[in-house]
């Protein structure tokens, strides 16, 4: 385990928990996140990273799957059963789809499959980093109701007819995106642009795996959706009247 801070910084830095078993990997995105100003600490398996996540507040978790001791899904189940609102990007082995989809229904909030271009990962940490600030200077006390739901964008909490839901801060920016756009039909690529930040060609099953979580959470039957709705090809739309207090 290691602590990486670049001195003299005008202002205190993000801090990164970065979890990966790799030494090369792990050397080498330490070093550029910590010229991108960021603070970080390493640990090379899954036992270390949890308690080291109890030790400290951290801004963004960088989380691998397969690490000794404890993998990458259980730390972040166990990450996210005390941290809704803490982001994680999960990196997963190429072809690793069943990987991707698990991590994301686990409480992951991004993923990169290895091997990536260390400017993706950059703009990537950038952008999550970027939107949890923005997420929490921009809450707000309003209530929003539809049907029998009532969200709570200041707290994340949800009123379902499941009982109580916490939401992370990328599901909050996502069904928020909906409600803003609701009634008008929505790209999965609009949606990685404008709720992810994600401009270049990738998969869009990142999309499709948060609208499943937010189904889950509203849906009275999540596979006949009356909220959030699909358009074969094309992509999502919210048509849900919205009731705001």
């Amino acid at each position: 385990m290691a602590t990486i801070k670049k001195k003299n910084t005008a202002e205190d830095p993000d801090r990164i928990l970065l979890i990966e078993d790799e030494d090369s990997l792990a050397i080498g995105l330490a070093y550029n996140l910590l010229e991108e100003g960021y603070e970080v600490k390493v640990a090379k398996d899954g036992k270390l990273a949890l308690e080291i996540f109890k030790e400290g507040e951290f801004d963004l978790i960088i989380l691998d799957i397969m690490l000794p001791y404890i993998d990458g899904f259980e730390v972040a189940r166990r990450i996210r059963s005390v941290s809704e609102q803490i982001p994680i990007l999960m990196l997963t082995a190429k072809g690793g789809v069943n990987d991707r989809i698990k991590g994301l229904e686990i409480g992951a909030d991004d993923y990169l499959v290895k091997p990536f271009h260390l400017d993706e990962l950059l703009l990537r940490v950038k952008g999550m980093i970027k939107r949890k600030r923005w997420y929490r200077k921009s809450r707000e006390t309003r209530i929003f109701r539809f049907g029998d739901i009532i969200v709570n964008f200041d707290t994340l909490e949800c009123k379902t007819l499941k009982g109580e839901v916490k939401l992370t801060v990328q599901e909050a920016l996502l069904l928020r995106f909906f409600i803003e756009n609701r009634g008008r039909l929505l790209s999965r690529k609009e949606i990685l642009r404008d709720v992810w930040g994600i401009q270049s060609e990738v998969e869009t099953r990142t999309v499709d795996n948060f609208v499943a979580r937010l189904r889950k959470y509203f849906e009275k039957d999540p596979k006949n959706p009356e909220y959030l709705q699909s358009r074969r090809s094309a992509g999502y739309i919210f048509t849900a009247n919205v009731t705001i207090s």
